[in-house]
């Protein structure tokens, strides 16, 4: 049975030592991008500008909290100071997230003139920890040491660390083609194998703590659970659970000035694209997960607060139950809108939606967000600057490039450097071997 505090400590550690980890924003976009842009839209695998497309290794990273506002200029400077140069947003639903995406080896190629098919292999870790008061994280945070009385409340508090690999196949196939007007479809099947999870919820926490007697007195009832095995200080992939997943995904393409229907869409440049993807659908079944379920009714002494697992232990009532659970996986909706507006020069419209309940502990889920991103856009090189807005309250403006196998970027990394308090930060690498089309 792991400790709830693990929560914490991983974002403290992600969000402190400069580990940043929503994928590859601003690139998925670009026509060239090959194997990324299947990620988010299965369908864009055919049709596409490349005869073959070999990723090697890209790590994409996106974390966050409308709790912590920090001033990214001082990290790089190497004089961050953490009371200094962050700014504390305390509200009675603070939320805090992350996900990372590693895609391993994996390529696409075309089967024929009406299909294409590709291999995909990730590594993922997301964290979502939601509805918790900023004072309970606080006093957690300063085990209990607070020079002042503290008061707190959460409602519907809820979080999930998971872990897992996968292997796609997707597939894409040419549904409508007339002269102007092209519709094509795609699905990627995904077998998964799960690392393990870590979960927690409750319904209602209220408390209060004395600075005088040291005392902290709780109402409610909390619940946390771990998958058989799972250590999130030290995530391991030689244990691993079998589940599956789905993406599936269209697009709308409009050409205007294609002579007839035999001209290959890839050699007539569309005035404007649209798609609709629904990606990571499905869950992955962990056996003999154990769930401990605490009655937070007392009033305990505080001064010996030093680990939550063990201080919970000893002062709360508790009932432990081992059941099979289902992690789903962060189910989203991606939308897309990209118009040329001169030969080289595109402008995209982007919006990634949530389509999991914030509510569910035993979910993973990324965090709504809206991108603009204009781009110069060639066979070897392309550049974009996506302006994001994001789901609490945060305003993100970042840059990147593509040069022929290598891709690097961030959604915000020009917010972050002009921001004093930044409070999302991503960033992501690629690099492949593009084959292209003649």
């Amino acid at each position: 049975m792991k400790i709830f505090k693990s929560l914490f400590l991983l974002l403290s550690v992600l969000l402190f030592n400069e580990s940043f980890s929503q994928s590859y924003i601003g690139y998925n976009a670009d026509n060239y991008s090959g194997i990324h842009g299947v990620t988010h839209n299965p369908s864009n695998i055919f049709g596409s500008n490349f005869k073959t497309d070999v990723n090697l290794i890209s790590v994409s990273g996106f974390t966050g909290s409308d709790y912590f506002g920090i001033n990214f200029s001082s990290i790089l400077s190497g004089n961050f100071d953490v009371d200094e140069d962050s700014e504390r947003f305390v509200s009675d639903k603070n939320n805090f997230f992350l996900n990372t995406d590693i895609l391993g080896p994996s390529f696409m190629f075309n089967i024929n003139k009406k299909s294409s098919i590709g291999i995909i292999t990730r590594a993922r870790v997301f964290f979502n920890l939601n509805n918790i008061n900023g004072e309970l994280f606080e006093a957690i945070e300063d085990d209990f040491e607070s020079d002042s009385n503290v008061a707190f409340g959460s409602q519907n508090l809820n979080g999930t660390i998971h872990a897992w690999t996968e292997i796609g196949i997707a597939y894409g196939r040419l549904l409508m083609d007339k002269q102007n007007h092209i519709l094509k479809g795609g699905v990627t099947l995904k077998y998964l194998q799960g690392a393990g999870a870590l979960f927690t919820n409750s319904p209602g926490l209220t408390g209060q703590y004395n600075n005088v007697t040291e005392t902290l007195t709780t109402q409610g009832e909390l619940n946390y659970g771990t998958t058989e095995d799972f250590d999130s200080d030290d995530l391991g992939f030689d244990n691993l659970t079998a589940g599956f997943g789905l993406d599936l995904g269209f697009t709308y393409q409009w050409h205007p000035n294609r002579e007839d229907d035999s001209t290959p869409i890839y050699k007539d440049h569309y005035k404007l694209k649209a798609g609709i993807a629904i990606t990571d659908i499905g869950s992955i079944k962990y056996k003999n997960a154990e769930r401990t379920t605490y009655n937070m009714n007392n009033t305990v002494d505080a001064s010996s607060f030093d680990d939550l697992e063990e201080f919970l232990d000893d002062n709360y009532n508790n009932t432990d139950v081992i059941e099979d659970t289902k992690i789903q996986l962060p189910t989203a909706l991606h939308l897309l809108v990209d118009y040329r507006l001169a030969k080289k020069w595109l402008v995209s419209a982007q919006a990634n939606l949530s389509l999991v309940k914030k509510e569910n502990d035993l979910a993973s889920s990324i965090i709504n967000t809206v991108t603009i991103a204009p781009r110069l856009e060639t066979k070897w090189f392309s550049f974009y600057t996506p302006l994001s807005f994001r789901q609490y309250g945060d305003f993100a403006f970042g840059g990147g490039f593509r040069l022929g196998p290598l891709s690097v970027g961030s959604g915000s990394i020009f917010s972050n450097l002009l921001s004093d308090s930044s409070k999302t930060t991503d960033v992501f690498f690629g690099l492949k071997v593009p084959i292209y089309r003649k």
